[in-house]
């Protein structure tokens, strides 16, 4: 979320990817910085760990959604 931020506050469209379980917190972090209205996309929990196909499939089911957000920022 932080990094989302800070690339928005560059004026770079940006997109926060947070995971399930923190997607709360992510709303509560972006909600202090001023910005709670910064796009983002929620992804399953656990991310790391979950080894390379199960990245790849998680990257395959949120690309469009990330690019029609950046394409809207």
């Amino acid at each position: 979320m932080r990094d989302g931020i800070a690339l928005a506050r560059k004026g770079t469209p940006a997109v926060a990817i947070v995971t399930s379980k923190f997607r709360v917190q992510g709303d509560f972090v972006a909600q202090a910085e001023g910005m709670p209205d910064i796009p983002r996309v929620e992804v399953p929990h656990p991310v790391a760990g979950s080894g390379v196909d199960a990245m790849m499939r998680t990257a395959a089911e949120v690309c469009a959604e990330i690019v029609r957000r950046l394409q809207h920022a």
